[in-house]
């Protein structure tokens, strides 16, 4: 019998782990090299992406991309931000101009296969809605026989609302616009009787209008929205790394570990909290990384439940219920593989 000698990077011997760092691949090298973390951003998406009186960008997928700059580069503050339209930022992914793209994009099976992207893990639950103002007395989705509602192209909206209307036999005109800025714009001059996106970016929308309390978003949900950041085909390594970043903070909140007392946990005897932390195992070199890349993400941006709370929840003018967001342990969908 010929053997074949071992180039795993993981000798598993007597059930314990003897690892050796692995080599950067070709997305850590140019991350590195670059000294920076270049993702891809919303132009204005409240509560997931958009800039503060202090011209910071905020939201829970600019969070996510800090949490990847500190585990890849020990600093949460070494991101270039891209600002992309709907049309440009599957393209601006796949030719490399960004190295991740965190941008309200919708997990679907077209654009993971046919257009050459890998998303690595859902960092929110959602279904696309419908807003309009509250003088209308609309009560449900069925009532918009007739309306015009306000879209943005080259979104799953688009594709989603000609879908559910023909489904329920419901006549609708869709007024299709290139920005979500203009479509915002648009249904606020009067333009559109009904604005339709996701759910979650509704609501932030809501807040920025002039009079929100005359606004409201309808029950009605007619889509699966899972949001999850995106990579390129073609680098594993770079892919696990974004994808174990998510869950790290989703671990991190299982296991009680926060932004503010992430060094006294390093004192844990836990095992799982050793292990995400990185006092035992090697799963940080197993990707390219410090042993330390999970406790430098939660220590830059908490865990994810603080990440939603301050960008979405009660810390937020959004206000949003955890909802389906909240971990498996309280009902939610939230869950995230073991570290070990």
């Amino acid at each position: 019998m010929k053997l074949v000698p071992l180039t795993a990077l993981a000798v598993l011997t007597a059930g314990s782990a003897i690892a050796q760092t692995a080599a950067p691949g070709p997305t850590l090298s140019t991350v590195r090299s670059r000294d920076a973390l270049v993702c891809g951003a919303h132009p204005g998406a409240p509560g997931f992406g958009v800039l503060d009186s202090q011209a910071v960008y905020r939201g829970l997928d600019a969070d996510t991309c800090r949490a990847v700059a500190a585990a890849t580069l020990g600093d949460a503050n070494k991101v270039r931000w891209v600002v992309l339209s709907s049309q440009a930022r599957l393209p601006a992914l796949q030719s490399g101009q960004v190295d991740l793209l965190s941008r309200t994009t919708t997990w679907t099976q077209t654009r993971d296969t046919a257009n050459g992207l890998n998303f690595t893990a859902v960092n929110f639950y959602d279904g696309q809605g419908f807003l309009v103002r509250r003088s209308t007395n609309v009560q449900r989705a069925r009532d918009l026989e007739g309306a015009t509602i306000c879209v943005t192209s080259g979104t799953t909206n688009e594709l989603n609302l000609a879908d559910w209307a023909r489904a329920n036999n419901v006549r609708v005109q869709p007024l299709v616009f290139d920005q979500n800025e203009e479509t915002r714009n648009a249904y606020n001059s009067g333009r559109c009787d009904a604005f339709t996106t996701d759910a979650s970016q509704l609501a932030g929308i809501r807040t920025a209008l002039r009079n929100p309390e005359e606004h409201v978003i309808l029950p009605d949900i007619i889509s699966k929205e899972p949001l999850a950041p995106a990579v390129r085909h073609g680098d594993d390594q770079w892919f696990d790394i974004v994808r174990w970043t998510v869950y790290a903070l989703i671990e991190a909140e299982e296991l009680g570990i926060t932004q503010a007392n992430v060094d006294e946990m390093l004192n844990s005897q836990n095992p799982s909290v050793r292990r995400l932390l990185g006092n035992a195992g090697d799963h940080g070199p197993l990707m390219g990384l410090d042993r330390r890349w999970a406790y430098n993400a939660i220590k830059a941006v908490g865990n994810y439940g603080e990440i939603f709370e301050r960008n979405l929840g009660s810390g937020s003018p959004i206000g949003l219920p955890r909802g389906v967001n909240d971990l498996w342990t309280r009902g939610g969908l939230m869950y995230a593989p073991p570290i070990r």
